[in-house]
Formats: structure tokens, sequence, C-alpha cells
């Protein structure tokens, strides 16, 4: 079996075990007291189906979306592999450690609380760190233009649900939040 044989297919077990965590850590939130409306989460929701559907079916697509722009070296494989599976279990790490706070839309929980330990204390929101991990380490080895656009599109969908959650986490915790926001980067640590 060549390394992008085994790159694919154990990027597609990394986002596989992605969706069985959340679906499964789903059921054990707290109740939510602030929800987004349906409406707003609109926004940043079809930026990402459609942002997956480039990056996982780009290839069946019209030129230009299907060309590919990044050779399938054998390099380029293993390190797509590794950095996917790096951003899995950062995802992993965060979701756990959030715990019951974790909502798949922006919302306030039930005694929300700010949690600013383990991977919190590197970025303000590893999920989406772990997250565009994996979407750059499955651009890099599909390699082609429908990927990167789609890596593009994932990037405006976080963009604007974090800068969503951030307004919510400032009203919820005015006087916490700023100092956290100084310590502590958005996406990439000690850079963003």
């Amino acid at each position: 079996m060549s390394a992008y044989s085994v790159a694919i297919n154990t990027i597609r077990a990394c986002w596989i075990i992605f969706g069985a965590i959340w679906l499964i850590a789903a059921v054990s939130t707290k109740r939510s007291v602030y929800r987004e409306s349906r409406a707003h989460r609109l926004r940043y929701s079809i930026l990402l189906v459609l942002a997956f559907f480039l990056l996982t079916r780009g290839h069946r697509l019209a030129y230009p979306l299907s060309a590919r722009i990044v050779p399938p070296f054998e390099l380029i494989a293993w390190a797509g592999t590794v950095l996917c599976i790096a951003g899995l279990v950062f995802c992993i790490w965060a979701r756990f450690t959030l715990g019951r706070n974790w909502s798949g839309a922006v919302t306030l929980k039930e005694g929300h609380e700010l949690i600013e330990r383990g991977p919190y204390r590197v970025v303000r929101h590893p999920i989406y760190t772990g997250l565009l991990t994996m979407f750059v380490a499955t651009a890099i080895v599909v390699g082609h233009v429908a990927g990167i656009v789609g890596l593009l599109l994932t990037l405006v969908s976080f963009w604007i649900k974090l800068s969503d959650e951030e307004k919510v986490m400032l009203r919820q915790f005015p006087d916490q939040y700023p100092a956290y926001q100084r310590r502590v980067k958005r996406i990439i640590p000690f850079v963003f």
C-alpha cells in the first residue's frame, strides 16, 4: 500500500472518529440558557458544509476545481497524516476539557464557565485550531484546487463563528474574558 493510500485512509478515519466523538459527547451537555438563531447559525454553517464538500469531493468537480496543485509526494502524504492525527488529538483534548459547556452553536449554558486550562491555555479556540489543522492536512493530501478553496471557506466560517462566540463571552465574563484575550491568542498559539 502506498504512503498516499495510507494517508487518505488515515485521514478518513480521523474524520470518522471526530464525527463519532462529537455526536456521542453532544448528548451530555448542560442546558442552554441562550442560543443564537438558526438564521444566524446558517451564516457560518453553510460555508462549512460547502467547504467540507469541496475538500472531500472536489476531485470529482469540473476543471479547474479538480486540478491537482499539490503533488502526491510520499513526504507530503506522511506530513498530512501526522498533521491530521495531531489536529484530531487537539480537538478531542479541547472538547473533553470544555466538557458540558460545549455546544455546536453559539450558546451560553446553565452555569457556564470560562475554561482557561488544558489547550485553552494555548489558544482561545482550540477546537477550531484542531479542525483547521485537520482541514489543512486533508487539503494538502488531496491536493486539488477545490480543497484549497474549501480550506479558505473553513477559515471564513470559523472566523464568523468565533467572532460571535467572543461577543457572547465578553458579555458573560466582562472582567475575565478581556484579560484572557490579552493573554491567549485566538487560533494560532503565540501568533494570532
